[in-house]
């Protein structure tokens, strides 16, 4: 029974529920990416360079089929993905990223030396670095 218990709390400690909505949107955004693919990459290829599909692209050697032109379609198809999760979703997250970090204020309580460059107490008389007098700002 304790080992039940402890298999439920594993279930829903929250990582593999994320883990399994990670999984069934990247399942969804790999139909949608492939139907792009599919869809209108391939046919703008095929407009361009005359052919749709490279999968029937073949070469023999000593009796043997290499069949070279699925990896031609894995790579177009790889590429694509790779162009589309980039500028749809690493771009746009970096972006909120750096919006959302912002530079700390500078702190009101410190200046910099005029002398040596140090940062001192904003009302200090001398610095404790360099020695320099200063005047209180």
């Amino acid at each position: 029974m304790k080992l039940v218990k402890e298999f439920r709390q594993f279930l829903l400690r929250g990582n593999p529920v994320d883990l399994a909505i990670a999984f069934v949107i990247g399942v969804a955004f790999g139909a949608l990416v492939s139907a792009l693919v599919a869809d209108l990459i391939t046919p703008l290829i095929a407009a361009i360079g005359g052919n749709r599909d490279f999968s029937n692209l073949t070469f023999m050697l000593n009796n043997s089929v290499f069949k070279y032109g699925h990896f031609i379609n894995a790579i177009v198809t790889f590429a694509i993905v790779a162009a589309v999760v980039f500028f749809f979703v690493v771009k746009p997250v970096n972006a909120l990223i750096s919006r959302s970090r912002r530079e700390p204020p500078s702190d009101p309580t410190t200046r910099k030396c005029p002398e040596c460059l140090s940062e001192i107490p904003i009302d200090a008389r001398r610095c404790a670095f360099c020695t320099s007098q200063l005047t209180p700002k």
